[in-house]
């Protein structure tokens, strides 16, 4: 693990309660580690709310996209025997 940046940070009376009754509760083995802890999920909220973002640029250049559309019937035909294949490549390996 890379060395650690310390940075100092100023919370509110009530938050900066809270961390110290996690940590004496044993919740944390330190105040730092509930605040890596609190960056972590905080980071990956922000992750998960890009994703919404990104489908609906993947949505819009699919309505833009001027080629015809593909049922999605024939799709699903093609997925199902692209996998038969490979089901049946992986039988005769085992033969």
């Amino acid at each position: 693990m890379p060395p650690a940046e310390k940075l100092s940070i100023a919370l509110p009376p009530e938050i900066a309660t809270l961390v110290r009754h996690a940590v004496e509760a044993g919740e944390y083995p330190s105040s730092s580690e509930l605040i890596r802890d609190a960056l972590r999920d905080w980071n990956d909220k922000r992750q998960r709310q890009q994703g919404p973002d990104e489908l609906r640029q993947l949505w819009q250049q699919a309505l833009n996209d001027p080629r015809p559309p593909v049922a999605a019937d024939a799709v699903l035909d093609r997925l199902e025997h692209r996998y038969q294949a490979m089901i049946d490549g992986g039988a005769a390996l085992r033969s």
